[in-house]
């Protein structure tokens, strides 16, 4: 079957159209249920004792203080959980050489990052928990720290887990073609050094989890602010020893994740398994200072790169050397290891060039854990690539528009495999590219910033080039072991009221799950959008399903929708057709209406079809199909990746004197194929603009050399702010998938993937005339002043 989304005048045409979140009314009136709203009958509290050392061994733990706190019920240490929950190490089989020590849900011998868990204070009072661990004495023996990812694999370095042999996790080196022959003979070669901070995604609603296990009927059921409800449900079976099926995942209302709510947590595992130990509900709300300690960190990359290009400005090899800490573990079940591997399969990736070499380098860190974060790997690769393509410009005296238009792979070019041999279906690098500069009016402004920096106004345009890794296959983590879904459900059933409800394995995290869902059921159905009624989140109702991760939630999810709302309106027509004694395809279904395909009359509103069905079966034909339910699973299977791609450009101000960044526009031209709901992909870019723009210009968690984070607050952590955001203007090319009826790939990630790097080449385009030039995110004043010279280096 198919569906001619290009024409706005067919019927129940929701896809492509703006329509209202279903959920909107019920946020904005304060009626969300979030995991700390429940509350439970019995319902304990924990909160748990944290290191305050990077590396240490745990030589005892006196509880008795906290033990006599009034409303403390029990306390439990790393050796006594370990009992109840069996640790996890967390490595890909297609990862090769990938390597991690065993986690425990609570440290049994040594703490290995300031914050991690040492032991558990259970109270009836979340403040009676806290004032029993404030109590707990632990006497540490301080060990040595490894901090400095350049130097955590020498020979004179401490190991962290002695008995991997080192401190490195992975490595991964790729090579296509002759990559020193091609600088050898090229006409100009640049070379640069980057470096990216380590930020977070600081949620609104902080990491949060209620577990409840009930004896009398071995069920345990976890309300959990998770992005992943079927892949915790198979975690938590596993290592608590339960069938999968006595383990329910609950998850309604999620105040963002962005990545950060995809991954196991220690203390989350131990919750739970708290809670099977004593056989009542127990709770854990991270704050924010937990958070900021125990929130997976990102980002932490350092990178040498040089491009090879030739008299034409024709990029002839790249060649990359990316160093990346992670902290003392990898993480459970996702890797550590997957950004820097996504950083190798990134790089250049806009572009047309035959000779490619890159390498990663994982390393061991006494550092907070990081993973995989909201674009994983798709800032760091943009901002080196970019900021390459923008030095090369420089250097041959071209404008960086035209060196991009000279480069980027040619729309007609596809299917292509690029250097790194990423298979791409479909992109629309050139086109893209052209809508951003005529949205920009960029040779206007080229004429006001050269007016303006002959009045001593340093203003910069920076443009970005990106490509989108979504909707992927069981290529990325399902060959690898790891039990993580590639595939996604949806069941829509029609009630006898002739509306319709649809469960989705697929879960809203506040991007606008619902919406989409809905829209696309409605038309597929036949029904008014507001008679769709949209469930996620629950493992014991929804299809199995990988969740919301790596922008797939439109194009696997919204796939399942639309496939087995058709079968629904199958369903119903053949019932239909018996009733109106006529063939169920010279019928359609319209607005909650059987209609005459043909002439388009109304024959028999879905009510009483339902009417029928529900309660008068006895007067159909004997043997007639009669289920108004239908559930269907779509999965990729063509590529491993529906790769997007769009092109960003930065507008801003740089005080020379003080350092400060005034940002005054950013466009983005995104294709993400079919677009099911305009307002929604523009607010996700916008969104993701933002939260680029933390990691280019704010936001970063600071160390000392003893593995202490310095800013873990909202006082000294800096994210960005409505005030200090520019205006964005969005707009869109569709190159739709074929790999699906519906032809959506993704947009969560893609305003975060380009936005640094176009920061970047603009601050860097402000201070060409100065010979300054800055590499290492966030971009703060102090590192601008230093690339001005006019103070040491920051």
């Amino acid at each position: 079957m198919s569906i001619d989304f290009g024409n706005p005048d067919r019927p129940n045409s929701y896809i492509g159209r703006t329509v209202p979140r279903p959920n909107a009314r019920r946020l904005v009136e304060g009626r969300g249920r979030y995991v700390d709203d429940i509350v439970l009958p019995r319902m304990l509290h924990v909160a748990f004792v944290r290191s305050p050392h990077a590396h240490a061994r745990i030589l005892s733990i006196d509880t008795e203080a906290a033990r006599a706190v009034p409303g403390v019920r029990r306390i439990f240490t790393g050796a006594e959980l370990a009992a109840h929950c069996t640790p996890w190490v967390a490595v890909l089989a297609h990862l090769k050489g990938l390597k991690s020590a065993p986690q425990h849900a609570i440290a049994v011998d040594r703490a290995t990052w300031t914050g991690e868990a040492v032991a558990a204070v259970v109270a009836d009072s979340r403040a009676a928990a806290e004032d029993g661990a404030a109590l707990v004495e632990v006497g540490y023996e301080p060990l040595a720290v490894v901090t400095d990812m350049r130097t955590a694999l020498d020979p004179d370095t401490p190991l962290i887990h002695p008995e991997l042999g080192d401190n490195l996790t992975f490595r991964r080196l790729h090579e296509q073609g002759d990559v020193e022959a091609a600088f050898a003979g090229a006409h100009k070669v640049v070379s640069a050094s980057f470096k990216t901070g380590r930020h977070t995604g600081v949620c609104v609603e902080p990491r949060s989890i209620l577990a409840d296990y009930n004896r009398a009927e071995d069920q345990l059921t976890v309300y959990h602010s998770t992005q992943a409800p079927h892949m915790m449900q198979t975690v938590i079976a596993k290592h608590l020893d339960l069938p999968e099926g006595r383990v329910r995942v609950v998850c309604g209302d999620v105040g963002g994740s962005y990545g950060i709510k995809v991954h196991v947590y220690p203390d989350e595992m131990a919750t739970v398994a708290i809670s099977k130990v004593m056989g009542r509900p127990v709770k854990f709300i991270a704050d924010r200072l937990e958070s900021f300690a125990t929130d997976i960190h990102a980002r932490d990359h350092e990178i040498d790169g040089r491009i090879a290009v030739d008299a034409d400005g024709r990029i002839l090899a790249i060649d990359i050397d990316d160093y990346t800490g992670i902290g003392p573990y990898s993480v459970y079940p996702r890797t550590s290891a997957i950004e820097g591997n996504q950083v190798v399969n990134l790089c250049g990736g806009p572009y047309h060039f035959a000779h490619y070499r890159a390498r990663t380098t994982v390393v061991l860190q006494n550092k907070t854990p990081t993973c995989q974060y909201r674009a994983v790997g798709h800032p760091i690769a943009a901002a080196v690539t970019e900021g390459l393509v923008d030095f090369a410009a420089e250097a041959l005296g071209l404008d960086p528009a035209e060196m991009r238009r000279r480069n980027l792979i040619a729309d007609d070019a596809y299917p292509y495999t690029s250097p790194a041999n990423m298979r791409f279906e479909g992109l629309s690098h050139q086109a893209s590219l052209a809508k951003l500069l005529e949205m920009m009016d960029y040779d206007g402004l080229r004429a006001e910033q050269a007016r303006l920096r002959a009045q001593g106004i340093h203003r910069g345009i920076g443009l970005a080039s990106f490509i989108e890794l979504t909707n992927p296959s069981p290529f990325m983590y399902g060959i690898g072991g790891a039990r993580i879904s590639a595939q996604d459900g949806c069941t829509v059933r029609m009630d006898p009221d002739g509306s319709v409800v649809a469960l989705s394995g697929v879960t809203e995290q506040g991007q606008g799950t619902e919406a989409m869902l809905a829209q696309v059921v409605a038309e597929a159905v036949g029904v008014p959008v507001t008679r769709v009624r949209v469930i996620t989140g629950d493992t014991q109702v929804t299809p199995y399903g990988g969740g919301t991760w790596a922008s797939r939630g439109a194009g696997i999810g919204g796939e399942a929708a639309l496939q087995a709302g058709l079968a629904l309106k199958d369903s119903i027509l053949t019932v239909a057709g018996a009733m109106l004694q006529c063939p169920p395809d010279s019928l359609d279904v319209v607005e909650g209406t059987v209609i005459d395909r043909a002439g388009g009359e109304a024959r028999m509103p879905l009510e009483e079809l339902g009417r029928i069905v529900y309660f008068r079966g006895d007067t159909l034909p004997k043997g007639l199909p009669r289920e108004l339910v239908q559930t269907r699973h779509f999965i990729t299977s063509d590529y491993p990746f529906a790769f997007t791609n769009g092109v960003q450009a930065s507008y801003l101000e740089v005080d020379v004197e003080t350092g400060f960044v005034r940002l005054l526009k950013h466009w983005c031209v995104e294709d993400c194929g079919r677009v099911i709901n305009p307002q929604l992909v523009d607010e996700q870019i916008r969104g993701g603009i933002v939260q680029g723009l933390g990691g280019a210009l704010y936001e970063e968690c600071l160390y000392d050399a003893d593995g202490q984070l310095l800013n873990a607050n909202m006082a000294d952590y800096l994210v960005p702010m409505a005030a200090e955001m520019p205006d964005m203007a969005i707009g869109h090319i569709e190159t739709p998938t074929r790999e699906s009826l519906l032809g959506a790939k993704g947009a969560g990630e893609a305003g975060t993937a380009g936005a640094p790097a176009a920061v970047m080449n603009a601050i860097n385009d402000a201070l060409r005339p100065f010979g300054g030039r800055v590499t290492e995110m966030p971009f703060t004043p102090a590192r601008i002043l230093a690339a001005l010279g006019v103070v040491g280096k920051a």
